[in-house]
């Protein structure tokens, strides 16, 4: 007989939408770290979790393996991508490139309204620290650096932004694991902010240059532990 996985907290769905929902439900599990890199998404087991039948579950597997967040093998199924640090390295390039400029443009644009807009992502990762939630850490993380990306005003730039969310949330998520305390995650923001209101260019390439660098210092060493060593003969 075969043994069903484990549940790993999915809450049931009722409502419509349910490849969006379901979808949803799974990268929350993966950022969490409920699912782990490599871990088989068995289609059945969420299926039965989440109080739905196999079809949506397999098409929001199908969106996420095109987002980048699942990888498929055949006859096997569906598994959790693994990112390598090469892949990550590919990753934070890409982004010091576009958080670099969007953080410039954004400064100049950067009107009382923009101002509070940031500050109430900003205190939104606070209050996700505060209850010590993972999932909601890692969507205001995310959504601190998108408004910058939105505040810049360059629509094709925040495309290319949100073509990176998956594999972001992803790393934000394993930079969760690095802290014990979820609030020292939101203070590393507070520079970035603090140097768009003062404007100079100079010092906000180097704050994102940081904040940025950081990040991927401590997420990149973290995925050459988590990495499995090659195989000996």
């Amino acid at each position: 007989m075969r043994l069903l996985s484990p549940p790993v907290g999915l809450p049931v769905l009722s409502e419509s939408d349910l490849v969006r929902q379901v979808a949803r439900r799974l990268t929350d599990a993966i950022t969490r770290g409920d699912l782990a890199p490599g871990a088989k998404v068995a289609e059945a087991a969420v299926a039965r979790e989440l109080g739905i039948s196999r079809a949506p579950v397999r098409e929001a597997a199908r969106l996420l393996e095109s987002q980048g967040l699942l990888c498929a093998h055949p006859r096997r199924g569906f598994f959790v991508r693994e990112l390598s640090p090469a892949d990550i390295d590919d990753l934070y390039d890409l982004r010091l490139c576009i958080e670099r400029h969007a953080a410039v443009e954004a400064a100049r644009r950067l009107d009382a309204p923009a101002r509070a807009a940031l500050r109430g992502c900003l205190d939104d990762l606070y209050a996700a620290a505060q209850r010590d939630d993972a999932a909601r850490i890692v969507e205001a993380d995310y959504g601190f650096h998108r408004k910058i990306c939105e505040i810049a005003g360059n629509r094709r730039l925040l495309r290319l932004f949100d073509g990176l969310a998956t594999e972001l949330k992803v790393v934000i998520g394993l930079i969760g694991r690095l802290y014990d305390d979820p609030h020292v995650i939101a203070r590393t923001h507070e520079p970035v902010l603090a140097a768009l209101e003062a404007g100079h260019a100079e010092r906000i390439v180097a704050h994102v240059d940081h904040h940025i660098g950081v990040a991927r210092r401590e997420v990149g060493r973290l995925a050459r532990a988590l990495s499995p060593g090659p195989e000996t003969p």
